[in-house]
């Protein structure tokens, strides 16, 4: 599933990775885009999923975009599930830096390293 606003600022696409749900984010993540995050996320939540979020193509994340990741973490855990991200950097992983929003998730360097065994 791949969702795309019609100005081409955000998209998602959402794939399974041995037993993972990943979510993988491109562009711009704020006010205007986060819908289609919200969208995808609620479409793919299941009860004891493992959910790992792919920011290596964000480019920039404000605070709509951030709500909507820890509303979305909520959830998953609610259903019995984990929400991770994965691929932090630049202006994005600053913002949740400074928030403090890197340590309410398990965060790692990329995706292949959140979907090692030991980290499940």
């Amino acid at each position: 599933m791949v969702s795309e606003p019609e100005d081409g600022r955000f998209a998602v696409a959402v794939s399974r990775v041995d037993g993972v749900t990943v979510l993988t984010l491109a562009g711009e993540l704020d006010h205007d885009t986060a819908e289609p995050l919200r969208e995808a996320l609620e479409a793919a939540l299941a009860p004891g999923d493992r959910m790992v979020v792919d920011m290596a193509g964000l480019d920039f994340c404000d605070s709509t975009g951030l709500n909507a990741l820890l509303h979305a973490r909520l959830s998953v855990q609610e259903a019995g599930g984990r929400l991770e991200l994965a691929g932090l950097s630049g202006p994005v992983a600053r913002m949740f830096r400074i928030t403090g929003a890197d340590g309410v998730f398990p965060v790692h360097a990329d995706v292949a390293r959140a979907l090692r065994p030991d980290h499940s």
